[in-house]
């Protein structure tokens, strides 16, 4: 394919009207936090009472995910307009710098909890992994029975995936330098360097001489990059997506204080943290690769959820143990009991699952029913 072949479409005209319509949504996070920055400290007040919790938890909650949805609007039109593989690659750093942001606020606001960052990482491997999967390979087949993908693509993932997986969240649990889950010095140092250092050459491999591996059939290929109605420039795209990512660096700081009351004062399963961060970075990629199998598009799909997976681990890990030796914070980050049997299967149904270049509604069905079972071992593990 020539290079004028592959260039995508030029967005067709929009007026200034249709665009500020659209882009109405940046008004929430942005008005709530000039009240937060405002009144905060009485809207924070008094948690104990589960009315007024509950109403502060799902105010920030949503309004994040406002934000986040905005985020990932703006990074699916950079990646119509500027083709696969380099869209989907926006989309996932930009998650992960939401996911980033979101554990470094809550990390430092309250008792140290030092499992945070492995309960957020394991939640969005069983939600990505299995509910995301899951819902997509479900969604697809029941609308096209079989759909197909590029086994080398995902084989690429997955190749990556596990060994990044198994030394972040296993490993720690079998090392004898230190006490209990955990790594020592040397090891984290080490770690986090191995973790970025094949994260860059999976991009190398993904942006470079193998970015065939990451693109479907020619026919959707060309679909994918005729740019959706509404789309302007590359620029105002990208200005829009850091737009909408900003709020969430101060409402994640906020978001801090009902989760941290919920668990220490109330009780609530210690995980919790780790969930609600992962629920707020997967929501929005789960809508995207959710979307893309209905429509087809099989191999966006795949590079979401498995992309997302990747650059959680290859990208957080590093990340978080910078912010952990910044702030002289003890993390933990083995998996045990129940945690360490759900990876294990997640992972092996993962590769059988990946292994044919085909999907059906069995494969959806099996992953959404080891989804389930995360979600009542949070509470029943």
């Amino acid at each position: 394919m020539s290079i004028s072949e592959a260039a995508p479409h030029a967005p067709p005209p929009t007026n200034l009207r249709a665009t500020l319509r659209r882009e109405s949504l940046l008004a929430i996070p942005v008005a709530t936090c000039a009240a937060f920055l405002s009144f905060g400290p009485s809207i924070l007040s008094d948690l104990s009472q589960p009315a007024k919790l509950g109403f502060v938890f799902l105010w920030l909650f949503g309004v994040i995910l406002v934000s986040s949805l905005g985020v990932v609007r703006h990074a699916e039109h950079l990646a119509q307009l500027m083709g696969e593989p380099y869209g989907t690659l926006i989309l996932t750093l930009a998650v992960t710098a939401i996911e980033v942001m979101s554990i470094s606020a809550i990390m430092l606001h309250g008792a140290n909890n030092p499992t945070l960052v492995r309960d957020t990482l394991l939640s969005v491997i069983m939600i990505v992994l299995n509910g995301m999967v899951g819902l997509s390979l479900l969604l697809g087949a029941l609308r096209r029975r079989e759909q197909n993908y590029n086994l080398q693509g995902a084989n690429a993932y997955l190749g990556v995936i596990i060994p990044l997986a198994v030394l972040t969240l296993i490993m720690p649990n079998y090392t004898t330098t230190t006490a209990g889950p955990t790594l020592s010095n040397a090891q984290e140092h080490f770690l986090s360097l191995m973790a970025a250092a094949l994260y860059a050459t999976f991009l190398t491999a993904q942006t470079g001489r193998h970015r065939g591996y990451f693109t479907g059939p020619d026919q959707e290929e060309r679909h994918g990059k005729v740019a959706p109605m509404g789309s302007r420039s590359i620029a105002f795209h990208a200005a829009m997506l850091g737009a909408f990512m900003l709020p969430v660096v101060y409402l994640a700081e906020q978001l801090a204080h009902p989760v941290d009351y919920l668990i220490e004062t109330m009780g609530a399963p210690s995980t919790l943290g780790g969930v609600t961060i992962a629920a707020l970075v997967a929501t929005p990629e789960a809508i995207g690769a959710t979307a893309a199998a209905v429509r087809n598009q099989m191999q966006r799909s795949i590079n979401i959820f498995l992309g997302s997976v990747l650059s959680t681990i290859g990208l957080t890990v590093p990340a978080m143990l910078v912010v952990s030796h910044w702030t002289g914070r003890t993390m933990v980050l083995g998996v045990e009991h129940a945690d360490f049997v759900m990876l294990l299967l997640t992972l092996g149904v993962s590769i059988v699952t990946f292994a044919s270049g085909r999907t059906n509604i069995l494969q959806g069905i099996v992953h959404l029913l080891l989804f389930l079972a995360f979600v009542l071992l949070i509470f029943q593990g």
